[in-house]
C-alpha cells in the first residue's frame, strides 16, 4: 500500500521530537608550555581554581593560577606524555581522595592511589582535599591523653586527643623514631594512625613500613608516600590527602592520629611550585600565602563534641631546623599554629639522652587536661627539677666545689634523666610509667649506681608483673593513685628493693 505524503510528514515530525541523542560538549584548552612538572594552558575561560584538568588518558593536571590569558597547571604524572599543543580537557571536579577503612594497611601515594603492588581500593567514599576546618561549635576541649609510650613525653609534654603538638629539631635528633613509636603504642587503643612522609628517601619510607609490619602496626595504619623522586605537586597533596582520610575516622566518631614527616620539605615543595608559576616570592623566597598553607591544614584536626559523634583527630607535624635555628621562617610559623612542641637537641642526642628531649624548650599547650591523675600525681615538679639539673650540671663542669644540696640536686638530676632514657620501638604502657617515677620521687633510686638504673626499671617491672599485677591494672583502671595501690606499691617497691641489693 503506498505511503501518503502528509504520513511520511507526521512520522517524520514524531522522529524529531522524540530524538533524545545528548551532545557531549566540553570545555577544551591547549598546552602552550610544559617543564618542570609545570604547564601554561590556553583557552580554559571558565576554570576553577582546584579544579582537574585531564591533559592524556594517564596524566592530569591541578589549576594553582588563574592569569588573564592563561591558567598554570601542576602535572600529576609522568611529565614526558605531555606535550605543547596537546589538548586539555575540563573534568569539572576538585581533586579527591577515597577514604574509608579501605585505605588501612595500604601505602599510598600522593592522590590516594595504591603504591604497594597490592589490589585497587574500592571505597564508596570519596572527599575532597581542600576543606574547610570544623567550626568551634562542633569542637570541645582536649582532655583525652593519647599515649605515646614515650616516658619523658607522657610526663612532661602530654599529649591529648584533637591535638596538634610539633616535633621539631635538626636532622637525625630522632623526630621520626617518636612518631614512629607513638604509632606503635596505639595497639588495641582504638586510634587509627595515617604516616605521611612528604620528600623522603623511598628506601626510608619502605624501611618504616617493614617495621611497622614487623610490629603488627599495619593493621591500623595507612601510609602516605610521597617521595623525594615524585613529582613537586604529589608532595604539595600529599599532607591534604592525609588529613582527608583522617576526617573520616573523626567525623564518624572514631579517633585518628596523623603524621606529617616533614612540612619542612612540604613548604620547599610548594615553594618550588609557586616560582616555577612566576608567583612573587617573599622572605627566603616562600610565598606570602605559606603561612596559610601550613595553618589551613592543621586546623583541620580537632576533638568532636558527644553532639557530633565526639571523634578526634591528632596531628604530629615534623619541622626539620638548621643549626637548632627555631626562629627561621617555617619553625616559627608552624609553632605559632600548634598547641605545643616537643623540642629535641642535638647536644642531647650525641650525649646518648634518647629521646634527646629538651625538657626546658618542649610545651604542650594542653597541659594537664590531657594527663590522668595518677600521671599528674607522679609528674609534678619533674620538668623544673631536669630544667635545673641542666643548668647546675653546665655551672658545674667548671670543677667549682658545690655544697651539698646541690650536690643532691646533680645526683638526682642525673638518676632521673637516665631513668627517662628509652630505647627505640620499645613504647611503654602508662601504668608502668607511673609506677617508675612514682618509685623515683620516692627515694627508691638513692642507693644505686647511674649505671645500674637501666637493669633496676626492668627487674622492677618485671617483679610487679609476676607478683602484683594488680597494681599495674588498678592504675589502668582507677587511672590514680589511690590509697590502697600506693600502700601496694610501696609494699612490692621495699620488698624489691631488699632482693635486689642482696643480687
Amino acid at each position: 500500500m503506498a505511503v501518503k505524503a502528509s504520513e511520511n510528514t507526521e512520522i517524520i515530525k514524531k522522529r524529531i521530537e522524540t530524538y533524545t541523542k545528548n551532545i557531549d560538549i566540553s570545555e577544551v584548552g591547549m598546552v602552550l608550555s610544559v617543564g618542570d612538572n609545570v604547564a601554561k594552558i590556553y583557552g580554559l575561560k571558565n576554570v576553577m581554581i582546584g579544579e582537574m584538568l585531564e591533559i592524556t588518558p594517564d596524566v592530569y593536571g591541578y589549576v594553582l593560577n588563574l592569569e588573564e590569558d592563561n591558567v598554570g597547571v601542576a602535572i600529576l604524572g609522568e611529565e614526558s606524555y605531555v606535550k605543547e599543543g596537546d589538548t586539555v580537557k575540563r573534568t569539572g571536579k576538585i581533586a579527591e581522595v577515597p577514604v574509608g577503612k579501605e585505605i588501612i594497611g595500604r601505602v599510598l601515594d600522593g592522590l590516594g592511589r595504591p603504591i604497594d603492588g597490592k589490589s585497587p581500593i574500592k571505597t564508596k567514599e570519596y572527599s575532597p582535599i581542600e576543606k574547610k576546618g570544623v567550626g568551634i561549635v562542633q569542637r570541645t576541649k582536649v582532655k583525652e591523653p593519647l599515649y605515646t609510650g614515650i616516658k619523658v613525653i607522657d610526663a612532661l609534654i602530654p599529649i591529648g586527643r584533637g591535638q596538634r603538638e610539633l616535633i621539631i629539631g635538626d636532622r637525625q635528633t630522632g623526630k621520626t623514631a617518636i612518631a614512629i613509636d607513638t604509632i606503635l603504642n596505639q595497639q588495641d587503643s582504638g586510634v587509627y594512625c595515617i604516616y605521611v612522609a612528604i620528600g623522603q628517601k623511598q628506601s626510608s619510607v619502605s624501611f618504616i613500613y617493614d617495621r611497622l609490619m614487623k610490629e603488627g602496626a599495619m593493621k591500623y595504619t595507612a601510609i602516605i608516600a610521597a617521595n623525594a623522586s615524585d613529582p613537586t605537586a604529589l608532595q604539595y597533596f600529599a599532607p591534604y590527602s592525609g588529613v582527608t582520610m583522617g576526617e573520616y575516622f573523626r567525623d564518624n566518631g572514631m579517633h585518628c592520629l596523623i603524621i606529617y614527616d616533614d612540612l619542612s620539605k612540604h613548604a620547599v615543595a610548594y615553594r618550588e611550585l609557586s616560582l616555577l608559576l612566576k608567583r612573587p616570592p617573599g622572605r627566603e623566597a616562600y610565598p606570602g600565602d605559606v603561612f596559610y598553607l601550613h595553618s589551613r591544614l592543621l586546623e583541620r584536626s580537632a576533638k568532636l563534641n558527644d553532639a557530633h559523634g565526639g571523634g578526634s583527630l591528632t596531628a604530629l607535624p615534623i619541622v626539620e631546623t638548621q643549626a637548632g635555628d627555631v626562629s627561621a621562617y617555617i619553625p616559627t610559623n608552624v609553632i605559632s599554629i600548634t598547641d605545643g612542641q616537643i623540642f629535641l637537641e642535638t647536644d642531647l642526642f650525641y650525649a646518648g639522652v634518647r629521646p634527646a628531649v629538651n625538657a626546658g624548650l618542649s610545651v604542650s599547650r594542653v597541659g594537664g587536661d590531657a594527663q590522668i591523675k595518677a600521671m599528674k600525681q607522679v609528674s609534678g615538679g619533674l620538668r623544673l627539677s631536669l630544667a635545673q639539673y641542666r643548668e647546675l650540671a653546665a655551672f658545674s663542669q667548671f670543677g667549682a666545689d658545690l655544697d651539698k644540696t646541690t650536690q643532691e640536686m646533680l645526683s638526682r638530676g642525673r638518676m632521673m634523666s637516665e631513668l627517662l632514657k628509652q630505647r627505640q620501638y620499645d613504647p611503654m604502657p602508662i601504668e608502668k610509667e607511673v609506677v617508675l617515677l612514682f618509685a623515683a620521687n620516692n627515694g627508691y633510686l638513692r642507693d644505686y649506681k647511674l649505671t645500674s638504673v637501666k637493669e633496676y626499671e626492668k627487674e622492677l617491672l618485671l617483679y610487679i608483673e609476676n607478683n602484683n599485677p594488680e597494681i599495674y591494672k588498678d592504675i589502668r583502671e582507677q587511672k590514680a593513685i589511690s590509697d590502697a595501690v600506693k600502700f601496694n606499691l610501696i609494699a612490692s617497691l621495699d620488698k624489691f628493693k631488699n632482693i635486689f641489693l642482696e643480687d
